[in-house]
């Protein structure tokens, strides 16, 4: 039975700062949006440092925090990690504290040719805002940002509850300098709950608070049979060229149906919502007379099977081709790994597939490999207890929980290193968000919603003792 909903006494408050204040945060964010903060190699990273620049202003403006500051952290010996953006205001009088993350950086734009718009000039169309990061999470900025603006002009400045804001710069690279932050800035990110905003909802009238995760393994996988180009019309037919090992390869990863069959990668029973085949064809954009791949409930191949995909290759292009066999191919492995596995036994798992399928002899050589490990999030705090009344009472509806296809790696280093913090994964993203797709975009009626539940979410910390 479905209890009676009852209003924080701050509600109507709250409703009305968010909405009074939605005007300032979309252009806000659209400030954000132009700021073309790629973190990955071989972009250029002084854009990142400009959008670190332009958070921090914000976090500045909202006058709460006792410190704001950028800050990197080491990857390793050479390298130095994106700039992070860390805010911190102590808590009184016996309050938690609430520590709020989100990334600032982006995927790479892709093809221009592919969006309806410049992917770096914010662009409403009917009630979604588009451009890249506008859902990705420049949103889950924002959407912290204004909940504490509307939150204090609720409450007054004056508030007992302690606030952590740390808003990453590379989580689309892997967030490869995360553990060592965490290790250096590890007093000012203690918190009593985390609030990870960078998941989705069920869809745009259904909030979602997100319980488990898949973890990833990617790495770079170059199959090589020659020591250099051969003439394919001379040696074809009798010489194995590196394409044909690559496609030979790579056939292994999969079953007929398209599920994963590697031995060693493994699955999570759990019981899922109902989510048709159609939905799946809508939702994922399969032309007409595609089938879904897989066995099992649709959301169990989504949240708790694993799944390989090869999200790049280089070799000749087509434009670029000649009669010869190609000596290299290289490939960029993606591998989900369901809950229950750590990513470092998924990742032997491939490696000794890969290693016993290799066609030809074909020599194999793998690189720039990272991992992450699946996360499932305990339901039975009270922080999950709040956050769920908090988005029931924003959206007016009960919110699901859910799983999630994608992977934020990072979090079980959070766990590792708080293990006593209670982790939220929301998000401000549903399913037409697109998010590292050409036309990536935000519901703006899914963003006000989830700033007024975190709002809410605050309002209730601050009177808990």
């Amino acid at each position: 039975m479905t209890e009676t909903l009852q209003p924080h006494p701050l509600l109507a408050q709250l409703t009305e700062a968010v909405q009074g204040g939605m005007p300032v945060a979309i252009a806000e964010l659209g400030r954000l949006v132009r700021i073309p903060s790629v973190s990955w190699d071989g972009f250029d990273a002084a854009h990142v440092a400009t959008s670190a620049a332009a958070v921090k202003e914000l976090l500045d403006q909202l006058g709460v925090f006792d410190s704001v500051e950028i800050s990197r952290a080491p990857i390793d010996e050479s390298r130095m990690g994106q700039p992070a953006i860390l805010a911190t205001r102590a808590a009184k009088n016996g309050r938690p504290t609430i520590l709020l993350y989100a990334h600032h950086d982006v995927q790479p734009p892709g093809n221009a040719e592919d969006w309806e718009s410049n992917p770096f000039e914010p662009t409403v169309r009917g009630d979604r805002l588009y451009g890249r990061g506008a859902a990705d999470d420049k949103a889950g900025v924002m959407a912290h940002v204004a909940a504490i603006r509307a939150f204090v002009e609720t409450v007054g400045d004056d508030f007992n509850l302690g606030l952590v804001a740390f808003f990453e710069g590379e989580e689309e690279f892997g967030s490869r300098s995360f553990a060592n932050f965490l290790v250096q800035h590890r007093e000012q990110l203690a918190a009593d709950v985390i609030v990870v905003a960078d998941s989705d909802n069920w869809d745009v009238n259904t909030p979602s608070l997100t319980v488990g995760l898949r973890g990833n393994v990617t790495f770079k996988l170059t199959i090589s049979t020659l020591a250099h180009a051969s003439h394919s019309g001379m040696f074809g037919g009798a010489a194995p060229d590196a394409m044909l090992a690559a496609i030979t390869l790579l056939a292994t990863l999969h079953a007929a149906d398209g599920s994963v069959a590697v031995d060693g990668l493994t699955s999570r029973e759990s019981a899922t919502p109902e989510y048709s085949e159609d939905k799946l064809a809508h939702e994922a954009a399969l032309l007409e007379g595609v089938a879904s791949i897989g066995h099992g409930p649709v959301l169990s191949r989504l949240w708790n099977q694993p799944a390989i995909t090869i999200t790049g290759i280089d070799a000749p292009t087509v434009v670029n081709a000649s009669n010869t066999l190609t000596p290299s191919v290289t490939v960029k492995l993606s591998a989900r790994i369901a809950p229950g596995q750590s990513a470092t036994d998924a990742y032997d798992a491939l490696e000794a597939h890969l290693t016993a399928h290799a066609p030809f002899g074909a020599h194999l050589e793998i690189s720039d490999v990272d991992r992450g490990d699946p996360f499932l999030v305990e339901t039975g705090g009270w922080a999950v207890a709040e956050a769920k009344d908090a988005m029931h009472q924003a959206w007016g509806v009960e919110p699901l929980e859910t799983g999630i296809g994608g992977s934020i790696p990072f979090i079980s280093t959070l766990v590792e290193i708080f293990p006593d913090a209670q982790i939220l994964v929301t998000g401000v993203e549903d399913p037409d968000s697109r998010a590292h797709s050409p036309n990536e975009s935000l519901h703006l009626g899914v963003f006000q919603r989830a700033i007024l539940t975190e709002a809410v979410l605050l309002a209730k910390l601050e009177s808990r003792a």
